[in-house]
């Protein structure tokens, strides 16, 4: 495949003026019309086609090092540089005004905080074909053929379940990212992203470039996984992934095909460990997830969610064929996805309780934002998913979860620890003010009296 346009394109000639305009202009008088909100402030929003998605995409792409680079200087490390002095977050442009002062308008167009703060990255996409596009070129940036993946898979736009257990194939060593698309037709942001990460195939991923789940428009071939109900779905990934790594996985992850938002942590533990999800519907287990388990009797099995999404009949079920069976959970989707990203039992789960780690911050509402935004969860800091059920405040579980996280230091910053968190989703899905609060308890703090 060749990209359309270089894959380290600058942002559009256009765009570019319009930033320089806004830095020389001089303070605006009162009753003046707001600014439009920047182009770089919605980096992964869809656009109509023939309107502007090929800018988007080439801005995307151009920003896709600065993706990693915050995730890294502001992720686990330890070394980089991060003052306990730093002012607090800017807030939210204020609605109410009708004007802005010349710095107000150059912190928008640069897209602080609604791009990046100090300690969060925003992919702001309009929909999940965007966030994927925009989170496969971030954890991809292909300006050389080192840093493209050797495949690619593509998932139906409304297939949540085929998505989430696609993110299987985003582990080592296949490392393929989700892009999503239509049944007749590729979004033209799928469509963009595909042709800069530009995928051939290897060894590891059986010489496919492509993968396709279920009946999805793409260009080439495409290595194919039949779609049906999630049960059968999964099933037939499952069988792909232990045919390309060529050994049973360590782990197997039940969730629910019925309660997307109790299934959608599974997503960023298959991409970062290579454990296969398998799905449970009601109070009987599928007979594709059976099989597979009856399959597999000495993997030990891990059911995600309360009773509430996958009944203690299910569990016991599990028990009949499986050697080992566990259940993680949280009473809501918000407390699952904490659950989950403090489990720990041997070698399975995140084990995140303690700071200096990266994390993803997704909605509750759109399930295949998880499988977008997995391969953030594989790659750079290396992150849970952890959710929000509303756009303004953020949930009581995760705040304080975050809190028992924050990061400290005594004596010299350059040598702590440091948390990062990606932002999935525009500010209609997260709000500006709750971006500015994960960013205040990710914040590296003075502690003690060290000097």
């Amino acid at each position: 495949m060749t990209p359309k346009r270089p894959i380290n394109a600058d942002v559009p000639e256009a765009e570019t003026k319009a930033a320089e305009a806004t830095a020389q202009e001089a303070p605006k008088p009162k009753g003046a019309p707001k600014p439009e909100r920047s182009r770089k402030a919605d980096l992964g929003r869809s656009e109509p086609p023939g309107t502007g998605t090929p800018k988007l995409l080439g801005a995307l792409v151009a920003l896709a090092v600065v993706f990693i680079a915050a995730a890294i200087v502001f992720g686990t490390g330890g070394g980089g540089s991060h003052s306990s002095e730093a002012p607090a977050p800017t807030p939210a442009p204020a609605a109410s005004k009708p004007a802005q002062s010349a710095p107000g308008q150059t912190a928008e167009a640069l897209g602080y905080p609604g791009f990046a703060t100090d300690n969060t990255t925003r992919i702001g996409g309009s929909d999940p074909v965007a966030n994927a596009a925009a989170a496969a070129l971030a954890a991809f940036p292909s300006t050389t053929p080192s840093q493209r993946p050797a495949a690619v898979t593509v998932v139906g736009e409304e297939d949540w379940a085929g998505a989430i257990a696609a993110a299987v194939l985003m582990a080592e060593p296949v490392r393929a990212p989700i892009l999503f698309s239509g049944p007749d037709e590729m979004p033209e942001a799928s469509e963009e992203a595909l042709a800069a990460l530009d995928p051939q195939g290897s060894a590891d991923t059986g010489q496919a470039a492509l993968f396709a789940v279920g009946t999805v428009a793409y260009p080439g071939k495409a290595a194919p996984v039949d779609s049906g109900d999630p049960a059968a779905t999964a099933a037939q990934i499952f069988n792909l992934r232990e045919r390309l790594v060529g050994a049973p996985p360590k782990h197997i992850v039940v969730a629910s095909g019925t309660s997307p938002d109790f299934a959608m942590p599974a997503a960023a533990w298959a991409a970062r460990s290579g454990d296969p999800v398998l799905y449970a519907e009601g109070k009987q287990l599928p007979q594709p997830t059976a099989a597979l388990l009856k399959a597999h009797p000495k993997v030990p099995v891990y059911v995600l969610g309360p009773s509430s999404a996958i009944p203690s009949e299910v569990v016991r079920e599990i028990g009949k064929v499986s050697r080992s069976v566990k259940r993680v959970s949280g009473e809501d989707p918000v407390a699952n996805a904490v659950a989950f990203a403090r489990y720990r039992d041997g070698g399975f789960g995140w084990d995140i309780n303690d700071p200096g780690h990266g994390f993803v911050l997704a909605r509750s509402d759109s399930p295949a934002d998880a499988a977008a935004a997995a391969p953030l969860s594989a790659s750079g800091t290396w992150g849970p998913l952890l959710l929000t059920d509303d756009a303004e405040a953020l949930p009581a579980e995760v705040r304080s979860y975050l809190l028992d996280l924050k990061p400290g230091y005594t004596t010299d910053p350059t040598r702590a620890f440091y948390n990062h968190v990606w932002v999935i989703g525009d500010e209609d899905a997260i709000g500006l003010e709750q971006q500015a609060e994960v960013n205040e308890l990710a914040e590296l703090a003075k502690i003690g009296g060290g000097e």
